[in-house]
């Protein structure tokens, strides 16, 4: 009967714990994902869609976190004329993203420390054509915002078009293998 007990009084605070586990999903429409990569002399910046998402919570601690996004959403938004239609399809190529194959990105969130104040270090595992890598950054929750900033190694996940650590003398060609990912998500 002591042992019945215990598996009950055991059960109860289990019970009570996932009961303040709460998910929130992301509202696409009202959230940002803003890319920027970098050549020697110039930058790209551009939006992506995220497609679903959620952030999990016990009371008001961030948990957990997944993400889709859309990789045929990718834009860029400082180019004119014809040169918009001829950087998001060279970015949709096999080149970079490859988003005829691979038509979504994935994070999953691992690890999470809480800084305090609303600020996380936060661990995922980032999925980008079909490779997984971990990824590290700080995020920022306030209210129903949260946002990141997440600066990703493009050559972890096969992108190596116009690489310096790949390719030899390319000159003004040459992009950064680092591209940043300014994130804002409403939920």
């Amino acid at each position: 009967m002591k042992n019945l007990k215990f598996f009950f009084i055991i059960l109860l605070a289990i019970s009570s714990t996932l009961a303040t586990a709460q998910t929130k999903k992301i509202d696409p429409s009202k959230t940002t994902i803003e890319w920027v990569a970098k050549k020697i002399m110039s930058e790209y910046r551009g939006t992506i869609s995220l497609k679903q998402g959620n952030l999990v919570f016990k009371k008001t601690k961030l948990k957990g976190g997944s993400f889709v996004v859309d990789m045929n959403s990718i834009i860029p938004t400082d180019q004119q004329g014809r040169y918009i239609g001829y950087l998001k399809e060279h970015l949709k190529s096999e080149d970079f993203f490859n988003t005829g194959k691979y038509k979504t990105a994935n994070m999953v969130f691992k690890r999470i420390a809480d800084n305090g104040n609303g600020k996380y270090s936060v661990t995922a595992d980032l999925t980008i054509r079909n490779i997984t890598h971990p990824v590290q950054f700080d995020a920022l929750i306030s209210g129903n915002t949260a946002t990141a900033n997440i600066k990703v190694d493009r050559t972890q996940y096969g992108i190596i078009y116009g690489s310096g650590s790949f390719f030899e003398n390319l000159g003004e060609k040459l992009i950064d293998d680092i591209f940043e990912l300014n994130v804002k998500l409403k939920f």
